[in-house]
């Protein structure tokens, strides 16, 4: 958990990788780290993600893979075996936490209410997702949890571009911000992973001219 801090602290964006090619998945992983990300989330939405998934963690690159959209305790046990560091979930299920705890990997459930915050507060948990993030009240709404929940932070995804992401990452509870616009399907198909490597380093620059 000490280096995944560290490594957000010094870079605070964590781009999706979405891919049905462990080749193309491994190709665009290794975009993302040379413009300056290294904290990458693999989300399982295709056939062959698992594969994808394991590709990029067998690589020797100094990179932090978790795996995404994580939906079951099933799927959590399994990304853990394919060597994911840590887990995010669109939403809060305890089933999964519990398999990251007992395995001590960091979790990120998805919340957008109270409600689901309180739960994971009291589950152990003070970093969370906060998906769909602008559909469920984007910077309005993470400002009002900071007001109450002082001591949770909060990883936005959903609605997260370049043209916001400083806003985001502006506020005190922040972490980090997810996101897919990092990784474009067109630029991905067209084998341009120079545009990907220059997104990346896009949202580092960003995030380095946020001051808090």
């Amino acid at each position: 958990m000490t280096d995944l801090n560290s490594r957000l602290a010094n870079a605070p964006v964590v781009p999706l990788v979405q891919a049905d090619d462990p080749k193309i998945a491994v190709a665009t992983t290794r975009a993302l780290a040379a413009g300056g990300l290294t904290v990458i989330e693999v989300v399982l939405r295709t056939p062959s993600s698992m594969d994808c998934l394991s590709a990029i963690c067998d690589l020797d690159d100094d990179i932090i893979v978790g795996a995404g959209t994580v939906l079951s305790a099933e799927q959590a046990s399994t990304v853990l075996d394919q060597g994911a560091k840590f887990i995010v979930s669109p939403g809060l299920d305890e089933s999964i936490v519990q398999i990251a705890q007992e395995n001590n990997i960091p979790v990120f459930p998805g919340i957008n209410t109270p409600s689901e915050i309180m739960k994971a507060r009291n589950l152990g948990l003070n970093m969370l997702k906060f998906f769909p993030a602008t559909i469920a009240g984007g910077i309005p709404a993470l400002k009002a949890f900071g007001s109450v929940f002082g001591d949770v932070k909060f990883m936005p995804t959903g609605g997260v571009s370049a043209g916001n992401l400083a806003d985001f990452l502006a506020l005190e509870n922040i972490v980090a911000c997810g996101g897919s616009w990092l990784t474009p399907a067109a630029a991905i198909a067209a084998g341009n992973y120079d545009a990907i490597s220059r997104l990346a380093e896009e949202a580092v620059s960003i995030a380095s001219s946020v001051a808090k």
